[in-house]
């Protein structure tokens, strides 16, 4: 049929096909061609980030302090739990306090926004040439499915920042699939590419993908090494992702009308939402992100508006994971890069704190419906059970079965552990 050379370019190869996969290609899966995929069957687990992007004021959501000059306006909700109380713009969650966990005692050093996200997302500072993956990269590597069609490691509404913290020395094959764009979200979670040509019949898209089955094994035949297996695995995951039975899993009109209304009609709620299929399907890292915490400025208005979204969609995933059997092996972990002023300023907002600030989590089998550590009464500083970045990795990381004392080979020809050596496990949780 046709006599393929080892000159031949993988360009060439995929304009030969015409099997329109160029745009595929592109992002997440051009780079996943870079590397070969290879991580070993684990047992089920997933995690999801809710990311509250810009440093969320802990402080007026898990950790008020009523009656100081720092406490601001808002009230406490009780919750079922003795002694935990949080925002009364938190009511669906207050009701569920039984499934969180607050760590009331979180400190970093940290206080720029770039550096911040960096540590919470890696557990490291950066340092120099040193390509840190991402928390995400970390767990996906380590729970992937080498079968699996959807990717291991999916953020939805990320910023561009956050989208660059990914793989990192594991390799782009576990760099995130990026859905939702917070600048345009009228465009809504849609995955571009996954739908087939409506103009190429079935048997010929059968035939076209026969086709590049047999060049990619004669071109890995003739060019053995890690690229051209990388190729192939790009390739085959591509494929697999266009099936329609992993396609799906993108579609939310599939959900019920009361389900997508529960969980709020705006793009974090629908990401919850799909966090949550897409934890179904067996994917074990997703990160949802909420951007607009970065309250310098009329501080209170803007927490108490983005504290509805936060409350409907966090509430109605801890429900529905309960309520599908899902609960206790999907770890929820709700956090920003820092937190934010006790201290209120003269534009009646909060400006960068990463001295003490709190992180809630929920679900992955930990010990919720409790609150671990506590902070000043004037909010500055953490005066009982002090937990660093790395600890929460580290925790966050054995949660999911996962030694956060595993080295990997880093890009400076050093092994790098999941979880800086001094971490300490938070062991309240475990």
């Amino acid at each position: 049929m046709f006599e393929i050379q080892p000159p031949l370019t993988r360009r060439m190869w995929m304009g030969a096909t015409g099997l329109g996969l160029a745009g595929s290609m592109s992002g997440w899966l051009g780079r996943l061609a870079a590397a070969n995929a290879t991580a070993p069957v684990r047992p089920a687990k997933s995690v999801i980030v809710l990311w509250l992007n810009g440093g969320p004021a802990t402080i007026d959501l898990w950790d008020l302090k009523p009656g100081h000059t720092n406490g601001g306006p808002f009230r406490e909700a009780e919750t079922p739990v003795p002694g935990m109380r949080i925002s009364e713009h938190l009511p669906q969650l207050a009701k569920l306090g039984k499934h969180l966990a607050i760590v009331r005692s979180m400190s970093s050093r940290e206080g720029d926004h770039g550096r911040a996200m960096h540590l919470l997302r890696t557990g490291y500072v950066p340092t120099g040439a040193l390509a840190y993956p991402a928390m995400g990269a970390l767990i996906a590597k380590e729970l992937t499915q080498e079968s699996a069609d959807l990717p291991s490691f999916v953020s939805i509404a990320g910023n561009r920042m956050a989208s660059q913290l990914g793989g990192g020395f594991l390799g782009p094959q576990f760099d995130p699939l990026v859905v939702g764009d917070p600048t345009t979200p009228q465009a809504g979670l849609a995955v571009p590419d996954l739908a087939a040509n409506p103009n190429v019949p079935p048997a010929s898209r059968t035939g076209r993908l026969d086709l590049l089955a047999g060049m990619e094994r004669r071109f890995q035949a003739n060019h053995r090494s890690a690229v051209a297996a990388g190729i192939q695995t790009a390739t085959a995951r591509a494929i697999r992702l266009m099936r329609p039975e992993a396609a799906a899993t993108f579609d939310l009109e599939q959900e019920r009308t009361e389900v997508r209304d529960r969980y709020g009609r705006n793009l974090f709620g629908q990401g919850c939402l799909l966090a949550r299929r897409l934890v179904e399907r067996g994917v074990p890292f997703v990160e949802v992100t909420l951007d607009g915490w970065d309250t310098h400025g009329n501080n209170f208005n803007q927490v108490r508006g983005l504290s509805g979204t936060l409350d409907r969609a966090f509430a109605s995933l801890i429900t529905d994971l309960k309520e599908r059997g899902l609960l206790d092996s999907t770890l929820i972990v709700c956090q920003g890069e820092f937190g934010r002023t006790p201290r209120i300023n003269g534009g009646q907002g909060r400006d960068h704190w990463p001295a003490s600030w709190s992180v809630a989590l929920a679900g992955g089998g930990i010990r919720t419906g409790q609150v671990i550590g506590r902070t000043t009464p004037d909010g500055m500083a953490v005066e009982e059970k002090p937990r660093h970045v790395p600890d929460l990795i580290a925790t966050v990381v054995r949660a999911a079965k996962i030694d956060p004392k595993k080295q990997n080979p880093s890009n400076v020809g050093r092994p790098i552990r999941i979880a800086d050596p001094d971490a300490q496990l938070i062991e309240e949780l475990l």
